[in-house]
């Protein structure tokens, strides 16, 4: 059965790709006559996709071009395909040694996505999948990320929406949340204790760009009971190994964040 589908989005979309196959400027009347649509259709929707950031007016020639927002877009997904095909052989050697589920995730504005998951040989079944979000304050991949944003953008990411608790462990008050943070940036990794999920123990640390942005992080999932005191320092110290390798990788060169 076909979806039905919004005519709206379609008609955007179609304004979008004018310029990509036409003129890099056009006028709502060219954009109208190109489309066959009524130009008070057309101004509604320029107005809108330039709200969004999608579509920029020069004030010289009142013509549209593209914003920068899809520019920003199409920054994060040549970063996370670079960084999933980076990341993959790293990931694989990792679930070779650790013997466990290894994730890598990116920051899509205040959540995760799940860019790559690796299972274990050993039995693991967690509610993660690729392309499943997951939030920030609650996860020990959020938290290696969270950890090295600024003080503003760290208030910004908490103070979004209502944190939600998944599990009795879960944190959800913001001033304890951010007083683990410290100790994440002193050690160069974060865990995740049950906070996502009853029965699971998360290692993770961040990954970070060229720049020294940390943009993403790679996490080990296992079941709390095999993550044992002599376990622990393993399943670190791979993670950690990981996220080095995978940040060196992008172009980052300061490692001391993991010391």
């Amino acid at each position: 059965m076909t979806e039905r589908l919004i005519q709206s989005v379609e008609r955007a979309a179609d304004i979008l790709e004018l310029f990509l196959v036409s003129e890099p400027q056009l006028s709502v009347k060219e954009i109208s006559e190109s489309l066959s649509l009524s130009k008070s259709t057309v101004h509604g929707l320029i107005k809108t996709l330039e709200h969004r950031g999608y579509l920029q007016q020069n004030p010289d020639n009142l013509k549209y071009k593209l914003g920068l927002r899809l520019f920003e877009l199409g920054h994060f997904i040549g970063n996370q395909l670079d960084i999933t095909k980076i990341a993959q052989p790293i990931i694989k050697d990792t679930v070779d040694k650790l013997k466990e589920t290894v994730h890598l995730v990116v920051r899509q504005q205040d959540e995760l996505i799940y860019v790559e998951k690796l299972e274990g040989p050993q039995t693991l079944r967690i509610y993660s999948h690729v392309g499943k979000s997951a939030p920030i304050h609650c996860t020990g991949a959020g938290k290696a990320i969270l950890a090295y944003q600024d003080e503003k953008e760290i208030d910004r990411i908490l103070s979004y929406k209502e944190l939600e608790a998944f599990t009795e462990f879960t944190v959800t008050d913001k001033a304890e949340i951010k007083k683990e943070l410290p100790l994440i940036r002193e050690r160069g990794y974060s865990i995740d204790d049950e906070e996502i999920e009853l029965g699971l123990k998360c290692v993770a640390a961040p990954i970070f760009d060229h720049k020294g942005n940390a943009i993403a992080s790679i996490s080990c999932a296992s079941p709390k009971m095999r993550l044992t005191e002599e376990r622990l320092p393993v399943v670190i110290e791979g993670i950690k190994s990981a996220a080095i390798e995978i940040s060196k990788s992008l172009g980052y060169k300061d490692v001391s964040h993991f010391y």
